[in-house]
């Protein structure tokens, strides 16, 4: 281990560095899984099918409250949730001494987590629009928490709000009339020019064509504002719509 001392004596007269922490926080799905676990798998399976991105990218939460240890495929549980892309932070109500004999990967428990409820697996990531052609897709209704709508042709116009946890994407602008709580990208095929815009700021999330920013690097000053973020450069940029 360092000795503090050592280090102060290294450089004499020089301020120590602060280590600068912040919070960050982050919605996680949580899955119970019930015997049989075949037919659950396939279950699985099938809403995995309608809405292939929903486990993309989340934290996930394995509990195991409604298993024993002697329910049949159990060994092979989390190595086929880690073959769908599902990556688990937690493991839940499980008896360590399954890992003894079941292939898992067990991760470090976490604490300070609270449930807010069900959260609504999207039939489809966004109803096919009426005409194939069009440039543009408008979502009259509000897009709630835990809902991902994405509509890669074009700009998506959303007449109401997003709430946090939710996800809005497209291949054009993103434009949002009333308050962005949770995350929007635009150009998510790599269209430099797309932009987000939104009546009102308070965003978990925004990104251009893959650069983006988090709530904790966003000006004050545009918080709870109406915004246009673009790219200049490499750089995303946050400026007034009014």
């Amino acid at each position: 281990m360092p000795d503090p001392d050592a280090a102060d004596a290294q450089a004499p007269g020089r301020p120590l560095q602060q280590i600068r922490v912040r919070g960050r926080s982050f919605m996680a799905l949580v899955l119970s899984p019930e015997p049989p676990l075949d037919d659950w798998m396939v279950a699985l399976d099938r809403q995995i099918a309608k809405s292939a991105a929903f486990f993309e990218s989340k934290p996930v939460i394995l509990d195991c409250g409604l298993l024993t240890g002697d329910d049949d495929g159990l060994a092979a549980l989390v190595p086929a949730l880690a073959e769908r892309g599902i990556r688990l932070i937690e493991i839940e109500n499980a008896d360590a001494g399954w890992a003894a004999t079941a292939d898992w990967a067990w991760p470090q428990a976490f604490s300070g987590g609270r449930a807010i409820g069900a959260v609504e697996i999207p039939e489809a990531p966004l109803p096919p629009p009426p005409d194939p052609a069009a440039s543009s897709l408008v979502v009259e209704e509000p897009v709630r928490s835990g809902r991902q709508v994405s509509f890669p042709d074009g700009d998506l116009v959303i007449l109401g709000s997003v709430a946090s946890g939710a996800e809005v994407s497209a291949g054009g602008s993103v434009h949002v009339y009333g308050t962005l709580r949770g995350r929007a990208l635009a150009g998510v095929g790599g269209n430099r020019a797309a932009r987000v815009l939104c009546r009102r700021l308070h965003a978990e999330l925004i990104a251009v064509a893959g650069i983006y920013m988090v709530a904790d690097d966003m000006p004050a000053a545009r918080l709870g504002q109406s915004v246009q973020a673009r790219l200049d450069g490499e750089r995303l940029v946050l400026s007034a719509l009014d």
